[in-house]
């Protein structure tokens, strides 16, 4: 991942109801939410939702697929991922301590950092 990549999916993060879209669709899998089960997990308008939403997208942190009417909205978690990796590896340089940290509190984590 490249910095600029980097910094554009922390800014998305950056906001409490996009933190909470991402929490809530990790764990859905390519199955994902529609928009509106989003809406009422998240307690957000339509509007601000689809703003929201926008700017997930726009990151490359979700992916939206159309399934008749309605869009579905998915994690996208190897970006996500790779993020994480950008962060342990790139930035902290596989710093021990960083890596010791994401164990103790993911102890399930894959993402290699150490």
């Amino acid at each position: 991942m490249e910095q600029a990549q980097a910094l554009g999916a922390l800014s998305a993060l950056a906001h409490e109801t996009r933190l909470q879209i991402v929490r809530l669709l990790v764990p859905c899998g390519q199955s994902g939410l529609s928009a509106g089960e989003i809406g009422a997990h998240v307690a957000c308008s339509a509007s601000r939702l689809s703003f929201h939403l926008s700017s997930l997208e726009q990151a490359g942190l979700i992916a939206a697929r159309r399934e008749g009417r309605r869009v579905i909205y998915s994690a996208r978690r190897r970006r996500i991922g790779g993020l994480i990796h950008y962060l342990l590896n790139d930035c902290c340089a596989g710093d021990r301590t960083v890596g010791e940290m994401c164990r103790l509190h993911a102890p399930d984590c894959n993402c290699g950092c150490g």
